[in-house]
């Protein structure tokens, strides 16, 4: 199908899967392997569109379901489109709304037409067909769309899995059918089939024939074993095709970046940042800072030294203590330092694949987060070992 993206390869690491590119779309570049910030209703809460692009920030996520409530399509229409909308000049990456089939699985009914939504807001009803979708995401205009899949949880067993996997096919099939801006917008596909590794390759082998500008890999981040996670992960950028984007959806903990990354993945997208900023939860190459703790009440160092965000520039972790979880302006500066951490660190990754160092970042990454090779997650170990990474044996790695 027609596609409205550039995807450049910069750099390959000589270890991992890992590379460097550069992905064109219609309102700029985007350094990958990049994380999305994710605005649901059309903002980042806590921050203004301004800040995010200050932050570095080349691309965000809105969700199709959320919009298409509030403010709505005719709204969207008459403004000429989200963009336009929230006052935000680069790219945006619409989710489908199918994730939401599991989020408000309560107020879901799943059929072969679609999925039928009752409305958190006021209770009317919504019917979600991959038609609908693609409409409300051509009025958006997002410069990815995501296609409507049938989304199930990653603990889900049994037939349903296989189900959705087909569903998901046919629906791809309904929504490139459907799409009518693709020279503008790129359609990307999801594969689904869980934690089944017989599904997930049947899948990847039906959407790859449809030959999508990019591909995402669907349905995890629910939940599921960290050893079963890492391991799907691994067999769809095996067989995915390497010259398209891999975009691995609802990934966002810092050490799940890295290791995707050395997995294969070249995008992500997760709440998380600016979720855990909300309860006063502040990240850190050291770990995740709790500024509720009393223990902060005189500290007067910075969030994280050497972070040029405003948080860490003007404020300290006392005078974010007293604040934080009572006034609004504490969660607004730690969303600010967090999705900061979060696009420094993949500037950090991108930069050791492009100077073929990334095993030695991957090594100092972690003994930072952990300190203790002890500590280190099993899960983490085990997936970073399948690409030649050795985090407990191969100190000579190590820069």
């Amino acid at each position: 199908m027609k596609s409205a993206l550039k995807w450049d390869i910069l750099a390959k690491c000589s270890t991992t899967k890992a590379r460097a590119a550069v992905l064109t779309l219609p309102h700029g570049p985007v350094n990958a392997p990049v994380f999305m910030p994710v605005g649901t209703q059309g903002t980042l809460k806590g921050i203004t569109p301004d800040q995010i692009e200050g932050l570095g920030c080349q691309i965000m996520l809105n969700n199709t379901y959320h919009l298409g409530l509030r403010p709505g399509q005719e709204l969207l229409d008459a403004c000429g489109g989200a963009h336009t909308f929230q006052g935000w000049n680069r790219n945006l990456l619409t989710d489908s709304g199918g994730f939401q089939m599991v989020s408000l699985l309560k107020l879901a009914e799943i059929t072969e037409q679609g999925v039928q939504f009752e409305s958190p807001h006021d209770g009317s009803l919504m019917l979600l067909t991959p038609e609908h979708s693609m409409s409300l995401q051509n009025s958006i205009g997002a410069d990815i769309m995501m296609q409507l899949d049938d989304v199930v949880s990653s603990l889900t067993t049994g037939p349903r899995v296989e189900e959705a996997m087909w569903r998901s096919i046919r629906w791809l099939d309904r929504c490139i059918k459907a799409h009518k801006k693709p020279e503008t917008q790129n359609l990307f596909a999801i594969i689904q089939g869980g934690l089944d590794p017989v599904l997930r390759k049947k899948c990847i082998e039906e959407m790859v024939k449809r030959d999508t500008p990019g591909y995402a890999i669907g349905g995890l981040s629910g939940g599921e074993e960290k050893d079963k996670f890492w391991r799907v992960v691994s067999q769809c950028t095996d067989l995915m095709p390497r010259e398209k984007p891999i975009y691995c959806m609802g990934v966002g903990y810092a050490e799940d970046l890295v290791v995707c990354v050395a997995l294969g993945v070249d995008m992500f997208d997760c709440v998380f940042p600016t979720r855990t900023a909300r309860f006063g939860n502040a990240l850190t190459s050291t770990g995740t800072l709790s500024l509720r703790q009393a223990k902060f009440k005189d500290d007067f160092r910075p969030i994280e030294e050497g972070c040029d965000c405003i948080a860490c520039k003007s404020y300290t972790r006392a005078y974010l203590y007293t604040i934080v979880t009572k006034e609004t302006v504490g969660c607004h500066l730690i969303s600010i330092h967090n999705t900061a951490y979060q696009l420094r660190l993949m500037r950090q990754i991108r930069e050791s694949i492009i100077e073929d160092r990334f095993p030695q970042y991957i090594h100092k990454f972690f003994k930072d987060l952990f300190v203790e090779k002890s500590a280190y997650p099993e899960w983490v170990v085990n997936a970073l070992k399948s690409v030649n990474v050795d985090l407990i044996e191969g100190d000579k790695q190590q820069a």
